[in-house]
């Protein structure tokens, strides 16, 4: 079947093209198993891709075909924002809203689409691209690997909850979610330029975090609730946004601190809530100080464990540029890349956390695949791991003196899911 391939304008108000993006937008949400769209949750839908100037990309039937409407078959999207490499914010194409109606699978759909949005991205120089994946299994084929991952813990609150010797220097305020929007915006943004493997928020988050549509329900989110964290000179360093889940659980929805004493800080309020007895929040920061600061290390239970933000590198000299490195070394470093973005020989010297990489053709010293340098990029999973798992090759040595320099101590971390 030959299926129309197109590129929406989100902001064409012709007749067909509003049907049409009404018809994106519900397509997306049967593919995710969601209700039907009403018309508050399309207008902002439409508000935040203008927003973010996204590129909406659909697969139609083609006029005529049964079942032919304003309805794609297949939906996928894009946008441009930043990731935290650790020595710069480095230019990202995340892609988003990734749907195959169930009566169109494996024809070739998302391959068209994915390969003509990374030749785009390319074509503009944006040197990776990112996504959160449904499936573990679907974008290793397109150069993606997981490079940080989501833990999730429930903490024990009930009676005994108690720290060390921890003693908060400021205070903690409660705000309404969009007096506190502000504060947690520029906590945020502060955040993300320090924090590697961070990505920048896309524009629904301020809906989503002042209250102002709940994507999982319709209308207003009225049982969110925002804490501050103020330092002793009274400045916001922190915050939480959460919500009372059940009779006696606290859902974290999202927690960012500048400083430990600030996530214990928050982590202390949290736990003194009247009548709960469990807080959770399931992306928590893997360097997240509480655990060890309570008398009781046993209060904290790692509930979940998996993948979160997947990198796909598209230019190798610029991204491992744009990265820190632990120990000085060269290698010759080998990609296969069966769509040929990061394909080649790159000799990689690094020299005071500094990489310098040029193409070469010397014989490589390294050998991955795009989807494993993926992986490896933040740091998060180790050389020797993949090695061990058959994918990284080389000798012994010039793999062990690879790791000394592309493993790195301070763990990659992101709150973002788009």
């Amino acid at each position: 079947m030959d299926y129309d391939f197109a590129i929406l304008d989100f902001s064409d108000e012709s007749d067909e093209a509003v049907a049409r993006r009404r018809g994106w937008v519900g397509a997306v949400l049967r593919g995710f198993r969601d209700p039907r769209p009403e018309d508050e949750l399309i207008d902002r839908w439409v508000r935040h891709y203008r927003t973010d100037e996204v590129i909406v990309r659909g697969a139609w039937l083609p006029a005529g075909e049964f079942g032919a409407g304003p309805m794609p078959v297949a939906t996928y999207a894009s946008l441009d924002k930043t990731l935290n490499a650790g020595r710069e914010l480095l230019p990202l194409r995340m892609i988003t809203d990734v749907t195959t109606s169930a009566a169109h699978r494996r024809r070739g759909l998302l391959r068209r689409m994915i390969e003509d949005d990374l030749d785009d991205a390319v074509a503009k120089g944006v040197p990776i691209a990112a996504l959160t994946a449904s499936e573990a299994t679907i974008y290793g084929r397109w150069g993606f690997g997981p490079a940080t991952f989501r833990q999730g813990v429930d903490v024990d609150t009930t009676t005994g909850f108690a720290f060390r010797s921890f003693t908060d220097p400021g205070r903690v305020e409660l705000l309404e979610p969009a007096d506190a929007w502000p504060h947690v915006k520029a906590v945020f943004d502060t955040f993300h330029a320090r924090q590697r493997g961070s990505v920048e928020w896309p524009a629904q988050y301020e809906d989503m975090h002042t209250g102002a549509y709940d994507f999982n329900g319709s209308g207003a989110h009225r049982k969110i609730r925002t804490a501050v964290h103020l330092d002793d000179d009274r400045r916001v360093d922190g915050f939480a946004i959460f919500k009372h889940d059940e009779k006696d659980t606290v859902k974290v929805d999202e927690m960012a601190a500048l400083t430990p004493q600030a996530q214990l800080g928050l982590w202390s309020f949290l736990a003194s809530l009247d009548r709960v007895k469990t807080v959770t929040f399931n992306i928590v920061h893997p360097d997240d100080p509480l655990m060890w600061a309570l008398a009781d290390l046993n209060r904290v239970k790692t509930t979940e464990l998996e993948e979160f933000l997947w990198l796909r590198v598209l230019d190798v000299p610029r991204a491992l540029e744009a990265r820190p490195w632990a120990a000085d070394g060269t290698v010759v470093l080998e990609v296969d890349d069966p769509q040929g973005h990061a394909a080649g020989r790159f000799a990689v010297t690094t020299r005071d956390g500094v990489a310098t990489v040029t193409p070469t053709d010397d014989g490589a010293t390294v050998r991955v695949a795009a989807e494993t340098l993926g992986a490896l990029y933040l740091g998060n999973v180790p050389v020797p791991q993949l090695r061990r798992a058959g994918r990284v090759e080389g000798t012994d040595d010039d793999v062990r003196r690879f790791a000394a320099m592309a493993d790195l101590r301070e763990p990659a971390y992101n709150l973002t899911g788009f």
